[in-house]
């Protein structure tokens, strides 16, 4: 994948709108075009970018996989939050700011001519993990998508993932906040209610494939009530799956297409 989706502008949102007062609590929201009266509401991708959970990234390069995807006909809404290194930052505040945006939607739906009941959220690395977490945490979410998520945030601490990330964000390792990890590590929560589509490339050298192979397998074995799939796309790199110029991303959009349906 080209490095230009990380520095190239994405086509410009509809609108911004503010969910709190910090001034890293907003969204991107994206409108598909309307077509005569009456027309039923739109289909929403609630997007969480990734980042390893740290202020230095931003929701920008994330704008160009929602501007696709809004070119497809669904509403998509591209979330900003306090990230580490931002006042608030980390475990929970980070959490706490992606459970008040859905909230926020769920509130506005309406007004902004949103289908309440077809709702995808979607994340991609750490943003896989903050989706997963809030379809955990809410019981109102019913379909997840993970994009080479960090799934499993004990096995992020043991192999020491971008320099210890996930210790940054929990404020500590499993031992020392045991508590933080059993509330945010998908693989130890509980989803019964959602359909969980994890996808990952093969290639992924970033967060490495086993992590969602790991965690479909575990739950399938040990929570056999949860909905959980796996798309694994051979030779598919960890950006590849947000770069709508990838090949990678015919099958990512096929996947939130048919979730949106």
């Amino acid at each position: 994948m080209s490095d230009d989706i990380f520095t190239s502008q994405p086509p410009p949102a509809d609108k911004r709108l503010a969910y709190g007062s910090d001034p890293n609590q907003f969204f991107d929201l994206r409108l598909p075009a309307r077509k005569g009266k009456g027309k039923a509401p739109s289909p929403l991708v609630i997007n969480i970018h990734g980042g390893f959970w740290r202020a230095k990234y931003n929701l920008d390069h994330a704008g160009h996989l929602c501007a696709a995807l809004t070119a497809s006909g669904l509403a998509t809404a591209n979330l900003e939050y306090r990230r580490v290194g931002n006042s608030g930052g980390g475990w929970p505040g980070t959490f706490a700011d992606i459970r008040t945006a859905h909230q926020f939607l769920l509130q506005h739906a309406e007004t902004e001519h949103l289908d309440r009941d077809r709702i995808v959220v979607m994340g991609h690395s750490a943003g896989g993990q903050l989706a997963l977490c809030l379809a955990a945490h809410e019981p109102g979410v019913k379909r997840v998508v993970s994009l080479a998520g960090v799934v499993d945030l004990q096995q992020a601490y043991r192999l020491h993932l971008s320099h210890d990330a996930v210790a940054e964000f929990l404020h500590g390792t499993p031992s020392e906040v045991p508590e933080h990890y059993q509330e945010a590590d998908p693989l130890r929560l509980s989803i019964p209610q959602a359909r969980q589509s994890l996808i990952h490339g093969s290639a992924d050298d970033t967060v490495p494939v086993e992590f969602s192979r790991d965690c479909v397998r575990e739950k399938r074995k040990h929570a056999p009530r949860e909905d959980a799939s796996l798309v694994e796309i051979p030779g598919a790199g960890h950006d590849d799956l947000i770069d709508p110029r990838a090949a990678a991303w015919t099958q990512v959009q096929a996947t939130v297409m048919q979730l949106a349906a």
